[in-house]
């Protein structure tokens, strides 16, 4: 199994705190599949500073190819302001650095194309390569978060297999919206519901999963681990529902610590 994160990378900076670590939807993606086995790469860039730095140690430490990580030397990598309410994540601001420039090189899809699958989201900047990629046979996993609205999701939906999506609640709403985002070319979408569990469909029945109860200490990552738990399933053949226990069990150990990972 061999997949790359594609995009978005940033450090999360706790300046109340005086913490900082390496992260983004897609870092902690790798991170995680690294983690439960797979072979995995992120593509992106960073600048040359000591943040940036940290990054690609942080990736190297976790056995993520990091050939294709681009250091933009007079550049800044970039960050979001992050505070607290509680246990939840809070985001203040975002400086984008270089991320506000990365494209994709041809060496980059080439890469790309090795793998299995990759996993983007909004900020990754390669909406216009999707098409592209899956024609080559990549599986393409998008986190749209809380991105919900149709206008949004619905160019990017028919160029995705792997469709993750954040409600507040299951109700009526949430499932026509998953109905329709299915309907437009995904083979499984995903919502999860943070306490209240996750909720998977296929096209021909929806699947339900809770928490695994841990202590939260906060929630940053928690999305994207549980992708990660959810996905490295998937990618094994696991049936859905067993994917659905993965991505909760991989998630209750990221919300028991600071960092996403």
């Amino acid at each position: 199994m061999r997949v790359a994160g594609v995009g978005f990378c940033c450090i999360d900076v706790y300046e109340n705190l005086n913490r900082l670590y390496p992260t983004g939807n897609s870092v902690d993606f790798v991170i995680h599949m690294s983690r439960l086995g797979a072979e995995a790469s992120m593509v992106s860039v960073v600048g040359g500073d000591s943040y940036g730095t940290l990054m690609i140690d942080k990736l190297r430490e976790e056995r993520v190819d990091v050939s294709h990580m681009h250091t933009q030397e007079e550049g800044q990598t970039a960050i979001f302001r992050m505070d607290l309410n509680g246990n939840d994540r809070v985001h203040k601001e975002k400086v984008e650095g270089v991320m506000g420039s990365f494209s994709l090189t041809a060496a980059d899809v080439d890469f790309i194309t090795g793998h299995q699958a990759i996993h983007t989201n909004l900020s990754g900047r390669i909406d216009h390569h999707l098409a592209g990629l899956r024609s080559r046979g990549i599986q393409v996993i998008y986190d749209f978060s809380t991105r919900t609205s149709r206008e949004i999701a619905g160019p990017i939906l028919p160029d995705t297999d792997y469709a993750f999506f954040s409600y507040v609640q299951e109700d009526d709403k949430m499932e026509a919206f998953i109905r329709w985002a299915h309907s437009l070319g995904p083979r499984i979408v995903v919502v999860t519901l943070g306490e209240a569990g996750s909720v998977a469909f296929d096209g021909e029945r929806f699947y339900r999963e809770g928490i695994v109860p841990a202590e939260v200490v906060n929630t940053v990552g928690a999305g994207d681990s549980f992708c990660a738990g959810f996905m490295y399933g998937q990618l094994s053949g696991w049936t859905i529902q067993e994917s659905l226990k993965q991505g909760a069990r991989t998630a209750a150990e990221v919300i028991s610590s600071f960092e996403p990972y």
